[in-house]
């Protein structure tokens, strides 16, 4: 299935100049959303994840969906200050300055081998932040998984260090 073709280009979105690849349109399409799942489904389900981490907040929908499908755990990374418990927190630097994601310090185990999945590998900052904080946790890694990657921007390059799995890489705009 072409699931390119599911996703809205918003131009100008939130700012002149950029092209916003609006995801709901996927997400309200059954066979569409479906196909994803069942691509991660097929990929992950004998990979031997013990857990599956979903980065804020659009790497929630197919990280727990995936979770519940393979029978696992699922673990948010949010923004700081959004989770009540003690948490790990790792910096992250942002074109426009730098912002903060944490982790609850109970959810990872010793040897819990974690997938993160995330909507979008843009320039790398948030999904590298989010593996240093897997591995400060006491986990491995075993892949990222995102539904796109802008193959413009230096993500792949960020996170040379991790596996990664993009659904979609768009090259160019």
């Amino acid at each position: 299935m072409d699931l390119l073709s599911r996703i809205r280009n918003v131009p100008d979105f939130p700012k002149p100049g950029i092209q916003f690849k609006d995801i709901t349109t996927l997400l309200k399409d059954r066979k569409a959303f479906g196909a994803t799942i069942d691509g991660m489904i097929d990929r992950y389900g004998n990979a031997g994840i013990t857990k599956v981490v979903g980065v804020e907040s659009r790497g929630f929908i197919f990280g727990s969906a995936l979770a519940y499908a393979l029978g696992l755990g699922f673990v948010p990374i949010r923004k700081a200050g959004k989770l009540p418990a003690a948490t790990l927190k790792e910096s992250y630097e942002l074109e426009y300055g730098a912002a903060e994601i944490e982790i609850h310090t109970d959810a990872i185990e010793g040897r819990d081998k974690v997938l993160i999945v995330d909507d979008l590998l843009a320039t790398g900052g948030t999904l590298e932040a989010s593996a240093r904080l897997i591995e400060r946790a006491g986990g491995t890694v075993h892949e990222i998984w995102v539904l796109m990657e802008l193959g413009f921007l230096p993500g792949r390059e960020k996170l040379k260090n991790y596996a990664i799995h993009s659904e979609i890489v768009i090259p160019g705009e």
